[in-house]
């Protein structure tokens, strides 16, 4: 059986396994056709938590406000920087509606419905587009990372495409889900008139010029998953960045980022290269919790991380302010 055949007959198999009410969302579901402008930085911003682990509603619309005055692109909600895979799905739906309806300016705002089912997902997808995504990320799934093959990722991201009502961009985070996304499925993938670009994480800039490179004849748009690859990304063809950075220091993110768009590309290496250090210690190094500790020493809410992250020890935080020393006020 070829693999559109596969697909074909996935697809039909998966819409009589749905109950009658999304079988008649399913039907009357068309590909989006009109392609979102991806271009600039999104930070994929925290979800605050107070130390009860409940959400700060308080304290995310203040972060909010602070945000909506840098000129980002707009926000990913729910993506691995979010902690999205400690919330519940009543909550990821909660945040993005929330995030909508607090953003004042006309920022796009990309939520990230991943769970490990397809069926679940293009739910999740459906609750998220009605609350108001403009666009949905959707992550690998990885449990069963050995079958996580191209086969899979053909039927997975295809099906959830065709009856997305909103556009989809794929996101490759080996570093956490321990799968590397096919290239040659996103090729091929690079094709469907509802995926309109990739969030590339994988941290390695050869791949990332590889789908640059087949992907430049298709209305497909690639971003960089670190403030650390933003120049060289960018020089290579990408539109820009969702970077966990941009949640602490989103104005020199968004600088450089202009910088390079003006070809000034002598200050724009001196600021990528000051920014290295500071990406890799809330990325890499120390995760979710260094961002969120950095965001609380530049002035944001970051706040404790939800369970099962712990927190930072006394010298993991000594050593983020020594990075973020020059930042702090």
């Amino acid at each position: 059986m070829t693999m559109a055949r596969s697909c074909t007959v996935f697809k039909k198999v998966f819409q009589n396994s749905l109950c009658t009410s999304s079988i008649r969302y399913l039907s009357t579901c068309s590909p989006v056709q009109q392609k979102l402008d991806l271009c600039g930085i999104f930070p994929p911003i925290a979800t605050p938590f107070k130390e009860n682990e409940d959400i700060a509603w308080g304290k995310f619309e203040e972060n909010l406000q602070k945000w909506d005055k840098i000129p980002f692109k707009g926000y990913l909600v729910l993506g691995s920087n979010g902690e999205y895979v400690s919330l519940s799905n009543k909550e990821r739906v909660d945040i993005v509606k929330f995030v909508k309806k607090s953003v004042k300016t006309s920022k796009l705002v990309l939520a990230g419905p991943a769970l490990e089912g397809t069926k679940e997902t293009l739910r999740l997808t459906k609750e998220m587009a009605d609350v108001g995504a403009d666009a949905v990320v959707v992550t690998t799934p990885s449990f069963f990372k050995n079958r996580m093959n191209y086969d899979a990722m053909m039927k997975h991201y295809t099906t959830i495409a065709d009856f997305s009502p909103v556009p989809v961009i794929l996101y490759n985070v080996p570093s956490n889900t321990g799968v590397e996304f096919p290239l040659n499925a996103v090729f091929e993938l690079a094709k469907h008139s509802n995926i309109i670009g990739i969030k590339d994480s994988c941290g390695n800039i050869t791949n990332l010029g590889h789908i640059i490179e087949r992907t430049s004849h298709e209305d497909f748009q690639v971003l960089v998953g670190a403030a650390s690859l933003i120049l060289p990304a960018m020089q290579l063809g990408a539109v820009g960045s969702i970077c966990a950075l941009a949640n602490i220091l989103g104005e020199k993110c968004c600088n450089l980022y202009s910088m390079v768009g003006e070809n000034k590309l002598k200050a724009a290496t001196h600021l990528q290269l000051s920014l290295i250090a500071a990406n890799q210690t809330v990325t890499r190094k120390y995760n979710v919790p260094a961002m969120k500790y950095a965001m609380d020493l530049l002035g944001y809410y970051g706040g404790p991380c939800r369970s099962p992250l712990t927190p930072l020890s006394d010298a993991e935080k000594a050593d983020i302010e020594n990075v973020f020393k020059d930042y702090i006020k």
